[in-house]
């Protein structure tokens, strides 16, 4: 989901695409980046409705959370936050109850075997408090009362451009997980950014994760093979030109 579609905006200098650093561009909008849900399709309803697979018949594969009792699931949020609520788009809040009865209810409906939330807003621990679900483990760039801050200006659009704590997550992946293989554990990863790095202070709930963060590995929710077989139209026995 991607509210904003900052590549094609016409204040973006660097059209289609989207730098996370403004010294040492690196883009982060790659050919193969999906984007589901753009703009205003980007709603707190079509999150929960997402999550819980309460959708229309008509909806298509893409657009929908096609995961079982096997997977792991990856959820994270940023945008603009406070105690217990996600803004959307300025104009709705997608609430700390809304997020817990969502993932209950995806654990009712075995949508997940385990499920990893990353809340990276202001006052961002407050998202996952009322989390209630078994298997699940959150992290947060900032506890109730702290402010996620920001990390270095632009000046060639004159805004800031990244946050702190998703700065330094990006850089520990670029720089500890490698391949899918690394063995890189879950406590290295919550524990990257400390206060030196992200000023405010990064929160975890494991309460409701029975396994050790250090028997686990990042790739375990970062990492997922793609398998796909190239076709070209000898491959099928039909008239393309028909069509």
């Amino acid at each position: 989901m991607l509210a904003d579609n900052i590549p094609c905006n016409a204040r973006n200098p660097s059209p289609a695409a989207i730098y996370n650093n403004a010294h040492s561009h690196q883009n982060l909008f790659l050919e193969d980046t999906e984007v589901d849900y753009r703009g205003y399709e980007v709603t707190a309803e079509n999150l929960v409705r997402l999550l819980t697979s309460r959708q229309i018949n008509s909806t298509p594969r893409n657009k929908r959370l096609l995961s079982d009792s096997q997977s792991n699931v990856l959820i994270y949020l940023t945008g603009h936050g406070g105690e217990g609520f996600l803004k959307f788009q300025d104009a709705e809040e997608l609430t700390s109850q809304d997020l817990a009865d969502a993932i209950e209810t995806m654990w009712q409906q075995k949508k997940y075997n385990e499920l990893m939330l990353i809340a990276d807003t202001c006052q961002s621990e407050s998202m996952y408090q009322l989390i209630y679900s078994p298997n699940v483990l959150a992290t947060s760039s900032s506890l109730v009362g702290e402010d996620s801050l920001s990390h270095h200006n632009d000046r060639s659009i004159g805004v800031y451009i990244i946050d702190r704590y998703a700065y330094y997550m990006q850089q520990f992946l670029d720089e500890k997980v490698l391949a899918l293989e690394s063995n890189s554990s879950l406590e290295n990863f919550v524990k990257y950014c400390d206060k030196s790095k992200c000023i405010s202070t990064v929160g975890v709930r494991r309460d409701l994760y029975d396994k050790s963060l250090k028997e686990v590995r990042v790739t375990d929710f970062f990492g997922a093979r793609r398998y796909a077989h190239p076709f070209n139209s000898n491959d099928f026995n039909f008239d393309w030109s028909t069509l």
